[in-house]
């Protein structure tokens, strides 16, 4: 009887990762994008506000009184494509909440909440201090048939700290520094040279976003990883400067680089219908019409709402999520890891929060 229960276990195991369709994930996050832009579109308080220079371009670029079409003009990508075949949570208009579970709702508490499933109370800084949790990409990179196929781009100069790069040997490319590999093709020669003849727009050691973009493309069709993170900062240091012009520019232009992406994904045989593209942010913002919207911290207690987007093989596709439930940023690296087959346990002890379950289906 023990060997037959023992077969029966086997065989649901085998089930369950044969029925597994995502082998690979891409993970993209637009630093302090606040979910009103996201579900409303364009703001016409600051559109026709002291932070908008040019408010007829913003007006007739991204402005209508429908708010449906209103947010389809501004994030084409995310209405047309994430929010037909895909998942959105975050809506608090219809009581659907995302939110980080960390007391600090600023960068790096942020990141390190998304990819080691908890909210460190010690990490209270946006300094590039290592950090000592284990994240979910160095778990992945030691998994078998993940190894040395994980990697991130960033615009940000602090990830190789926020994921340790030191101690968990990822591939991670940040700021203003060149991709240094002896394989590299043309393409990364010329994106090394091309990025030190742009204008550094938002200091020395920010990454224009549209580079960090095509850093992580070009190495996507190089090298073939099957996890790859993104992370944009635009949105994040354009808010800070009260150039709501800019802000939803940048957040136009993220989502083609979104809609690109995808179109990418379908057309390589590693990818295509093999892919889960995770699409979230670190923190959010203040409200309209308090001038706060620029700001994010502890005395900005809306700056903790946040949002999620996914699309892929696993993932129903159920539009917005609609439920009076709340979930949190904690939850992305269970839900990453469970997307992949994986229990993500961090050696370190800390604790890893649950999966959001509804992403992966039943």
């Amino acid at each position: 009887m023990k060997k037959i229960i023992l077969l029966l276990i086997a065989l649901g195991t085998f089930g369950q990762l044969s029925a597994q369709k995502t082998k690979n994930i891409i993970i993209v996050t637009l630093d302090g994008f606040r979910w009103q832009e996201l579900y409303r579109g364009a703001d016409s308080a600051l559109i026709n506000s002291k932070f908008t220079k040019d408010k007829n371009e913003m007006t007739k670029k991204f402005w209508t009184a429908d708010a449906v079409a209103r947010r389809k003009l501004l994030l084409p990508f995310f209405w047309g494509t994430i929010a037909e075949k895909g998942q959105l949570y975050g809506n608090r208009d219809l009581g659907n909440k995302t939110e980080v579970a960390n007391p600090y709702n600023f960068s790096y508490p942020g990141y390190n909440e998304i990819f080691t499933g908890f909210p460190d109370v010690k990490m209270n800084f946006n300094d590039p201090i290592p950090n000592p949790n284990i994240n979910i990409l160095e778990y992945l990179n030691k998994q078998k048939g993940f190894e040395n196929r994980v990697a991130a781009f960033t615009s940000w100069h602090i990830f190789p700290a926020i994921l340790n790069e030191k101690r968990s040997g990822l591939l991670i490319n940040s700021g203003y520094a060149d991709f240094k590999d002896p394989k590299a093709n043309d393409r990364f020669k010329y994106l090394n040279e091309i990025q030190h003849k742009v204008p550094e727009l938002l200091g020395s050691d920010i990454r224009l976003d549209f580079l960090t973009y095509e850093f992580g493309k070009a190495y996507l069709k190089q090298y073939k990883p099957r996890v790859l993170y993104m992370s944009f900062a635009e949105t994040d240091d354009l808010a800070h400067e009260g150039n709501y012009q800019f802000y939803l520019k940048s957040a136009n232009k993220e989502d083609g680089f979104l809609s690109e992406l995808w179109q990418y994904l379908q057309t390589d045989p590693q990818y295509k219908d093999k892919t889960t593209l995770i699409v979230t942010c670190d923190h959010g913002r203040g409200e309209v019409p308090s001038e706060k919207w620029i700001d994010h911290g502890t005395g900005t207690p809306s700056s903790k709402q946040t949002w999620v987007a996914v699309i892929g093989p696993d993932t129903p596709p159920t539009g917005i999520i609609k439920t009076q439930t709340t979930t949190y940023n904690k939850q992305l690296a269970q839900t990453i890891a469970n997307l992949l087959g994986f229990d993500f346990k961090a050696s370190a002890g800390h604790e890893v929060c649950d999966a959001i379950e509804s992403i992966k289906g039943k």
